[in-house]
């Protein structure tokens, strides 16, 4: 992988005559908190410029985004995120965010140690547990981190920092002009330095004090715009770093859960429970209300223990339903494209199957739940929500639940649900000790979230070699918002530009674009059928609505008897658009000359204030596609990709670079293999082992992430950019290496190569021929 060149950042603003500092971008207030050591913290008054840099359209997105909805709605609680000094010279910060592997702790600590002029492994930045003080500011989504927490967290680390320089200036009895400050060592001309550590005490407050501070300029950046490597890998990979179930909780032990049959199937009867409570190494064995809960000595105890389990069942939300019953149950609800056009036009149909949201770490969660008092520990992006339901599930007041939010193994958006904390705490309620929860893997996959099935239809009617309209009707099942970003919506709902529209629709409008100069353009959202446990998966709508788009303008440029990628250069209304697209054509070498049966694809998406273009190439010959795998799908293969990417201001391009081949990772899934098969009220797949994500059979060869010179003095999103244009590009390769554009995603889930596990018991039997596979 490489990064391309970086530009400047933008001039330095100036200052008036009278010297005194001129209004600007990079002035704030902020406070020193009354506190033993030093606390600065930010105060944040005005929203964010939602303008998209000047570029005239009447897209949605291009005034007010879901992110900026988010931001707007972080701000009035942004003065209580705060930064602390600590006697030993490190400086400590909580980050209200849930960190699950996209690096957002290495990116924090990278804004304080700019701000602060510390080295960067002097910034010690852990998880906040859950504080409902900060209402909309502790939700983990949206790819809104970074955006929502650049000012707040560098106002306050500034803050810090003059208030460290008051306090070295009067223990060196020097004037603050005549120090210099480097690595945390504050200097005076005679050389004589002082720590931060040595004058954390001394720049401590007895009372809260408003100051105003100044943001470095982006031209003396040292820290922010350099590829660092993350803070937490050496505890990665030496096995030191914790997750949940690595936790010393005091008599937490191990918990799995019998589930039903269907999905949310509920419990009927149990004719062997005392049977159950008496078997090795089990100590406690109760129905709740998503099955019956079994605490052991061992996971393995309660594998065997669930596996007993005889247990009635009665029918689920889904029952009786299958792929084909819930897309005749989709084209039901579509909503009609319109009347036919007068002019000549182009169109498809797509459908995009169930995909699973399931993370690389298990479910789980440690909960002790004791009379008049909670505590959970969990994986959450989404604690403040998930603490008022386990609040008011157990009937305990807010203030008696503790919420720890704990670095997780993956998200997806999976940890945007907390059913694992509410099941936890809900067991350890009834059973009065404390439990250590544990999701099978075909737990998950069967009772788990889901990226919702859905259909997409598109339309783009033009005249000779103008594009008129572009109409699309996006129709899904039921998507899940239950965890925080519906009450966001709802408390901003006033000051949207979206008129009076349900919250689903609203938010399909704000996390939707448009990157060409497409005409009159109206997108639209269908929704139907709630029986199904879905959720925000990664980009949420924008993988299946931008691959529908992105073929389609495939169809239409062939129409027109133009090349794909000087198509979409023509009809881009953004210059940061065109130079992503221009990159990945000449980095990717567009337009060579390929064998038949393989093919280029090219794609684009803006979203977020980000860009991303993604070319790949594709093998469909036969050799390839019917490559003999162990109860595998092996499909066509990628086998090149090149990926563009613009946020306008990388804080960490290393960081950047993982994101996006993560987000190629996800959308090559997604078009080739990723999918759950519905039958009888169930998912078939069990597991990771039947669940196709990109195996490395299906991993491109080459692969190249190119990070574009910086564009505007903030970052953009990057957490989901990649993935719907990685999805387009590689559909795109398969229709040309084909010749047929493909309508049903992913294009392998006709193909059923595996086996179904059983769904009762609702665990298969450990695997014990581990060695049959060995190479």
């Amino acid at each position: 992988m490489r990064s391309a060149d970086r530009r400047s950042g933008p001039e330095p603003r100036t200052r008036p005559e009278s010297g005194t500092p001129a209004p600007g971008r990079r002035r704030f207030l902020g406070y020193v908190l009354a506190a033993p050591t030093l606390v600065a913290a930010a105060e944040i008054g005005a929203a964010p410029n939602a303008a998209a840099d000047g570029i005239p359209s009447a897209e949605i997105t291009d005034l007010i985004d879901l992110n900026d909805a988010m931001t707007l709605a972080a701000l009035p609680t942004s003065h209580l995120i705060t930064i602390e000094v600590d006697t030993d010279g490190t400086v400590a910060f909580a980050l209200p965010r849930a960190e699950v592997g996209q690096g957002i702790t290495t990116s924090t600590a990278m804004l304080i140690a700019e701000e602060m002029d510390v080295p960067l492994d002097r910034v010690r930045v852990t998880l906040a547990d859950a504080r409902p003080e900060l209402v909309f500011n502790q939700l983990t989504g949206g790819s809104n981190t970074t955006i929502a927490t650049y000012t707040p967290v560098r106002v306050a680390a500034a803050v810090a920092r003059g208030r460290l320089l008051q306090a070295a200036a009067a223990r060196l009895r020097s004037p603050v002009g005549e120090l210099t400050w480097k690595a945390g060592v504050v200097t005076d001309r005679a050389g004589r330095g002082v720590g931060i550590g040595a004058l954390a005490q001394q720049a401590a407050s007895v009372s809260t004090r408003q100051v105003s501070v100044e943001l470095k300029a982006s031209d003396r950046f040292t820290v922010i715009g350099t590829p660092r490597g993350r803070i937490d890998a050496l505890a990665a990979v030496t096995g030191r770093k914790k997750f949940t179930l690595d936790l010393d909780v005091p008599d937490a032990l191990p918990t799995m859960v019998c589930r039903p049959p269907t999905i949310n199937g509920k419990v009927g009867s149990v004719a062997d429970l005392d049977e159950v409570r008496a078997m090795p190494g089990v100590t406690d064995a109760v129905v709740i209300s998503t099955g019956v809960a079994v605490r052991a000595r061992t996971f393995g105890q309660c594998i065997d223990a669930v596996r007993a389990l005889r247990v009635a069942w009665r029918p689920g939300t889904a029952r009786g339903k299958s792929d084909d019953t819930v897309l005749e149950e989709l084209r039901a609800a579509e909503l009609p494209l319109g009347l036919p056009p007068l002019t000549p036009s182009v169109e498809g149909s797509f459908t995009f199957h169930f995909r699973s949201n399931s993370a690389l770490e298990p479910n789980c969660a440690i909960a002790d739940v004791r009379p008049g008092r909670a505590e959970i520990w969990a994986s959450l992006k989404s604690p403040i929500v998930a603490q008022q339901t386990i609040a008011a599930r157990l009937g305990l007041p807010l203030s008696a639940v503790t919420v720890h939010v704990v670095e997780g193994g993956g998200s997806f958006g999976r940890k945007l649900f907390f059913d694992a904390a509410l099941e936890a705490a809900e067991i350890s309620q009834r059973i009065g000790k404390p439990v250590r929860l544990m999701w099978h893997r075909a737990d998950d996959s069967r009772q788990g979230r889901t990226h919702p099935m859905s259909t997409s239809r598109v339309r783009i009617s033009y005249a000779g070699d103008t594009v008129l309209a572009y109409t699309q009707r996006h129709t899904s099942v039921a998507t899940d918002f239950g965890h925080g970003f519906g009450e966001i919506v709802t408390a901003l709902a006033a000051r949207l530009p979206v008129g009076d529209i349900g919250f689903s629709q609203t938010y399909f409008q704000l996390s939707r674009s448009m990157p060409y100069r497409f005409g009159v353009d109206s997108q639209q959202l269908s929704e139907t059928d709630k029986g199904f446990n879905t959720g925000s998966m990664r980009n949420v709508y924008g993988p299946d609505v931008v691959c529908a788009r992105e073929l389609v303008v495939d169809r239409l440029a062939a129409r027109m008897n133009k090349d794909p990628y000087a198509f979409r250069h023509a009809f881009l209304h953004d210059d940061r658009a065109r130079a992503a697209l221009e990159k990945v054509a000449e980095a990717g070498n567009w337009g060579r000359a390929m064998p038949a049966g393989t093919a280029q694809g090219i794609a684009l998406q803006t979203e977020y204030r980000g860009v991303s273009a993604v070319l790949v190439e594709i093998d469909c010959r036969p050799e390839t596609v019917n490559r003999p795998l162990r109860d595998g799908v092996a499909g066509p293969r990628v086998t090149k990709a090149v990926c563009a990417v613009d946020v306008g201001l990388a804080i960490n391009p290393r960081g950047l670079e993982a994101q996006m081949t993560g987000c190629l990772t996800d959308g090559i899934a997604q078009a080739l293999t990723s999918s759950l098969h519905l039958r009888d009220g169930y998912f078939l797949e069990a597991s990771w082992d039947n669940y196709f994500y990109t195996r490395q059979w299906n991993t491109p060869l080459e692969l190249e992430i190119i990070v574009m010179p910086d564009t505007r003095a903030e970052p953009g999103g990057a957490g989901e950019l990649g993935v719907a244009a990685s999805m387009a590009a590689v559909a795109c390769a398969y229709g040309r290496a084909t010749g047929t554009m493909p309508t049903t995603f992913p294009i392998n889930h006709g193909t059923l190569s595996f086996a179904p596990k059983p769904t009762v018991p609702p665990i298969p039997p450990s695997p014990a021929d581990g060695l049959d596979h060995a190479y």
